[in-house]
């Protein structure tokens, strides 16, 4: 970029010089120094307005971490999401929600771990939420009419971009469930 358009931005955007290492290297760096990802582009390539040409490469680098499952939404066949947290002290906090990263197997395996399992109580201290946030990542009264709740039992590993200025997680992704681990040691990492 010239220094006609880098005048006019503010962090956290900044031009960065070529950077000569391996993409393993340079994503070690990513994580070390929190940052969301990367974004490159071949040297020989040239910009081509209005075209996707595969030239520029985004490159997310996620976080990841184990919490408690402890309730979902439903879903046409089986759940919609799952909603989750971690615990601090003996209070669970709800973290976040999401519908990604299950393939059928597991979204079965799952569903049948919650079958008979399900209770009326609301097992998060910080639930609900007077607003649904920034993201919508929130859980108000009114989205929790739409949630089934199960006891903290079940632990996961998520993968996640960051940690909201409202205490959740953003772009969340199922990973895998976690089995001989204490529900009650997962806290919040960072």
């Amino acid at each position: 970029m010239g220094d006609q358009v880098l005048r006019y931005l503010s962090e956290p955007v900044r031009e960065s010089p070529v950077l000569y290492a391996s993409l393993t290297d340079l994503i070690a760096a990513v994580r070390a120094q929190g940052l969301e990802g990367l974004v490159a582009k071949r040297l020989d390539s040239r910009y081509k307005p209005g075209r996707r040409t595969g030239a520029w490469q985004k490159v997310r680098v996620n976080r990841s971490q184990e919490f408690v499952i402890a309730g979902y939404t439903a879903g046409p066949r089986a759940f919609g999401a799952l909603i989750f947290g971690y615990y601090d002290g003996d209070r669970l906090l709800y973290a976040g929600r999401t519908r990604s990263g299950f393939t059928p197997g597991v979204r079965g395996k799952l569903q049948d771990a919650f079958r008979g399992l399900e209770s009326p109580e609301c097992p998060f201290a910080n639930l609900p939420e007077a607003h649904s946030g920034r993201w919508g990542e929130g859980l108000t009264a009114d989205k929790m009419l739409g949630c089934r709740w199960v006891p903290p039992v079940l632990v996961a590993t998520f993968e996640f971009v960051e940690w909201t200025p409202d205490n959740h997680l953003r772009h969340v992704s199922f990973v895998q469930l976690r089995t001989g681990k204490d529900p009650r040691d997962i806290r919040r990492e960072s």
